[in-house]
């Protein structure tokens, strides 16, 4: 099951959301087969904001468990965090499910 994360940065978190990153991609690392698409939300500066992922895990829960280890989450940077289930239909032009 495919799924949207959408996740806003708390108030002034650009120098925090730094600081984080290495861990939040290490941690994104391990779940390397189940990231569709994955990047960061810029403002009208072109400074990051917040975040979007598309995700492919079998089920909330499972999703749940992987995003409780998120250090985005554990250091709040992300201060609302917006879970969607998705029906991905197109990867890089190519149609991958009907």
């Amino acid at each position: 099951m495919q799924f949207v994360i959408t996740a806003y940065d708390g108030e002034n978190m650009l120098e925090k959301r730094m600081e984080v990153r290495p861990r939040h991609l290490e941690n994104m690392g391990k779940v390397n087969g189940k990231i569709i698409c994955a990047g960061g939300l810029l403002d009208d500066e072109g400074k990051m904001k917040g975040s979007v992922l598309i995700m492919d895990f079998d089920s909330r829960e499972t999703l749940d468990e992987y995003l409780s280890g998120e250090p985005y989450i554990i250091e709040h940077v992300w201060e609302k965090v917006v879970v969607e289930a998705m029906n991905v239909v197109i990867v890089n032009g190519e149609k991958v499910t009907g």
